[in-house]
């Protein structure tokens, strides 16, 4: 079975930054996080299972949402050690030979959903290394899978269906309804998790809740006001979901060869851990030939 891994590459910095002991460059630079996801994304390779691999990064932290919405997260609150490590992963990224997808306007989740749009007729599964809820949306049966790695779980839609409380296709509407705070919007008063997911299981969109309570055909505390929280602010959860619904069409130039691990490390690869001074991950990398 051909399968192609999409991994959330700014997540897994985001983990290594905040999870593994700081490093510097011999120049005196933090280099800490872009040494946890690199040798995060070597330990990848060496299962057998990736033969295919692509990586969507944050090239910036902001991206067209925050022109929709004026509280949608920003670079404040993330450590300048953390910022100044962007590049030089993507750069580390690409001298291990790694395909990567470094997203602008869009954000690297978009990136992630673009490349499934263009390779999901390429590959027999997919698989997408991030526990991020907002990709739950993205799985298809038992073909389009997202992976938490760090717990070793797959969630298939029988899953995602069961851990969030509504099928793969209204995980959008959902995390409208009750908000995300990682994402900076506030979602609709009173329409937590529960309620959301007990309704939407009902009718499975925001655009078909009836805004009339007496239509409604879900048992639901405080239904009334709940219909009418959504009645007055429509425009908001219908905001909200474009926020939450993941983009298709950042641009996604490679073709499906062109993201087989095979080749990797590329040459330059040793040259890039001697410069950033990560011997031992240029060993372990070699050792991947």
């Amino acid at each position: 079975m051909t399968t192609l891994h999409l991994v959330d590459a700014t997540y897994e910095l985001f983990r290594a930054n905040f999870g593994a002991p700081p490093r510097e460059t011999p120049a005196g630079e933090p280099i800490g996080a872009v040494y946890g996801l690199l040798s995060s994304l070597i330990a990848m390779i060496r299962d057998e299972e990736v033969t295919h691999l692509g990586c969507a990064t944050d090239h910036v932290v902001r991206s067209f949402r925050n022109d929709l919405w004026p509280g949608y997260k920003t670079e404040a609150g993330v450590p300048e050690e953390l910022l100044s490590q962007f590049g030089p992963a993507e750069e580390g990224l690409r001298a291990l030979g790694v395909t990567v997808w470094p997203m602008t306007d869009f954000e690297a989740d978009d990136g992630i959903a673009s490349a499934i749009t263009r390779f999901r007729h390429d590959f027999e599964r997919i698989v997408i290394c991030s526990p991020d809820k907002d990709f739950a949306q993205l799985v298809e049966g038992d073909r389009i899978v997202l992976r938490d790695r760090r717990r070793s779980l797959d969630y298939d839609a029988s899953a995602v269906h069961e851990k969030w409380g509504v099928p793969p296709s209204a995980i959008a509407d959902l995390l409208a309804l009750m908000g995300d705070s990682a994402d900076g919007f506030p979602g609709l008063p009173g329409w937590g998790a529960k309620t959301a997911a007990t309704v939407l299981e009902e009718y499975g969109s925001i655009e078909a809740i009836p805004l009339d309570a007496a239509e409604w055909t879900v048992k639901v505390r405080g239904a009334v006001s709940r219909a009418e929280t959504l009645r007055e602010q429509l425009d908001d959860a219908l905001l909200f979901k474009r926020l939450a619904t993941l983009r298709t069409d950042a641009p996604i130039e490679e073709s499906s060869q062109d993201l087989a691990t095979s080749g990797v490390p590329a040459e330059g690869f040793d040259a890039y851990c001697e410069r950033q001074g990560f011997p031992k991950l240029a060993e372990r990398a070699r050792a991947l030939r």
